[in-house]
């Protein structure tokens, strides 16, 4: 046995079970030891922005520690966008990143470079195994720290050496730690501040998607308060049945009109909010400055036990049908298509549960209002803003829950980031179906340059923020990675595309030409 083999042994007997992977040759007594144990899934990635991006939603949507596995320092850099959205969602990741044999690194290999340094960027533990006989442990706690505080990025670095020397056993991830709580005195203060007319309590976590949210919303209800969760967060349950939760709007210019004259904002499992990017003339937070910010429970802390210990100092009010969105299907449009006509087609036709990962960009706006009117389903978004996420996630959410419709919406733009994924799709046989908006352009950097205020563009900007001469052609794309594609550009098109897809299984992508 070798340090490779303990480190498979030590994920598996920790309860982690899948691998989304991109090895290279420091990393292959690593793959020989998967190879050895076929109960860990492993999926290849053809890009390592897909491997991470598929760890995130995979653990978005099942609460479960995923392990990538990444080549040296560049191989990690190249993930490392996707991390990013990890970890502004809260997933936890565990990345086993190879490296040269310890005994090489004072040699200028090509492929040296600072793997300590580029993971620590992102990473919120980072550790070289340093003996064979110590890979277990130290992958026992990278579990566990990956699991700790509601999700982390963890970080080991196998030096080859470590994964090809003698070592022997395994060992077992402990549990988390202990969550954090609130004191008492900070839930009455929370719970005072709550009762005043017109205090808003901003949730996130799985206050969102889970049982959680019936009582965030019998509480602040008891009080008298508003209920509202941010715009870019891990998962959202929307349509038919969700808790009724205002959501923060992308503009900062519309969020200060919806927290205007707040008394008090509580913050539950979120931070402050922000705008997206600074803007000359705007301030950088949307909250009144008259406003109480009280951060109740952060991010890391016990979100079940905070909003337990508030509904015990408020009371919890009944809910009644005006507390939770109804069905009320769209009716299928015709016609011309427009993407508001698409969001309705969808909205229509997806069935009861899938899973909607958005990355339409500038699409999806106009998309929000179909969607609020589908079945109930799970809405995940961009939460770090690092393009490139929609593909990818939708693998992950795939890998996670295999019985469950996944939808893509995508922008062509940033759909080019990590295409790769569309063969990882094809490859495992994934339930998802991407609609890709294929508008030419990064239309949102369009919509960016006039909000700074730059009104008059010449060729430089035009050729920086279209997507023509040549245009993208996501059929032949589509059927270049093994998935069946179609283009539509009216609504007929799109409805019998959308159809077919969400009636048979496997991966199919839909052009929209909008």
């Amino acid at each position: 046995m070798n340090g490779a083999e303990t480190l498979v042994k030590t994920l598996l007997a920790s309860g982690v079970r899948v691998c989304f992977a991109n090895p290279g040759t420091s990393e292959m007594h690593f793959v020989a030891a998967l190879d050895r144990h076929p109960d860990m899934r492993c999926i290849l990635s053809l890009f390592e922005g897909g491997v991470s991006g598929a760890a995130d939603g995979y653990f978005r949507m099942s609460g479960e520690v995923a392990a990538t596995l990444l080549h040296l320092a560049p191989g990690f850099g190249n993930a490392f966008a996707n991390l990013h959205n990890a970890r502004k969602a809260q997933s936890g990741v565990l990345n086993i990143m190879g490296d040269h044999a310890d005994y090489h690194l004072r040699f200028e290999a090509p492929l040296k470079g600072d793997t300590v340094g580029i993971s620590q960027s992102v990473s919120h533990w980072t550790r070289v195994c340093a003996e064979p006989g110590r890979v277990a442990s130290d992958a026992a706690e990278a579990v566990q720290v990956a699991r700790a505080k509601n999700g982390q990025i963890a970080t080991l670095i196998l030096p080859a050496n470590m994964a090809w020397d003698a070592a022997e056993g395994f060992a077992v991830a402990p549990p988390p730690p202990t969550l954090q709580r609130p004191s008492h005195e900070q839930i009455a203060a929370a719970a005072r501040a709550l009762r005043q007319p017109g205090a808003i309590m901003l949730v996130d976590g799985p206050a969102l998607w889970s049982d959680l949210g019936l009582l965030a919303k019998r509480l602040t209800k008891a009080a008298g308060a508003r209920l509202m969760q941010p715009f870019f967060v891990s998962r959202f349950r929307r349509g038919a049945g969700a808790v009724k939760i205002e959501r923060m709007a992308y503009r900062i210019e519309d969020n200060l009109k919806l927290l205007a004259g707040a008394p008090a904002l509580v913050l539950c499992g979120t931070t402050r909010p922000a705008g997206f990017f600074a803007y000359p003339g705007l301030p950088s937070t949307p909250d009144d400055p008259n406003t109480r910010l009280i951060d109740l429970c952060t991010r890391e802390m016990d979100l079940a036990w905070t909003l337990q210990a508030l509904a015990d100092e408020l009371g919890e009010a009944e809910l009644g049908p005006e507390d939770f969105t109804a069905l009320d299907l769209p009716a299928l449009p015709d016609g011309a298509l427009t993407v508001a006509k698409v969001g309705e087609a969808i909205g229509h036709l997806m069935p009861d549960n899938a899973v909607v990962v958005d990355e339409g960009i500038s699409a999806s706006y106009h998309l929000a209002p179909g969607l609020k009117r589908a079945r109930g389903h799970d809405a995940l978004t961009i939460t770090g803003g690092s393009i490139g996420f929609g593909l990818p996630n939708a693998v992950g959410a795939a890998v996670a829950c295999p019985d469950r419709k996944v939808v893509v919406l995508e922008g062509d733009g940033s759909g080019m980031y990590t295409l790769q994924s569309l063969w990882t799709m094809a490859r495992e046989g994934l339930d998802v179906t991407v609609v890709i908006f294929a508008n030419r352009g990064y239309q949102i950097l369009r919509d960016e340059l006039a909000a700074v205020g730059v009104t008059e563009v010449g060729r430089n900007v035009v050729r920086m923020f279209d997507v023509v001469e040549p245009k993208l052609d996501w059929v032949a794309l589509a059927k270049g990675h093994g998935v069946e594609g179609v283009r539509v550009a009216d609504m007929a098109g799109f409805n019998a595309a959308f159809a077919q897809a969400m009636g048979q299984r496997g991966p199919r992508l839909i052009e929209v030409v909008c």
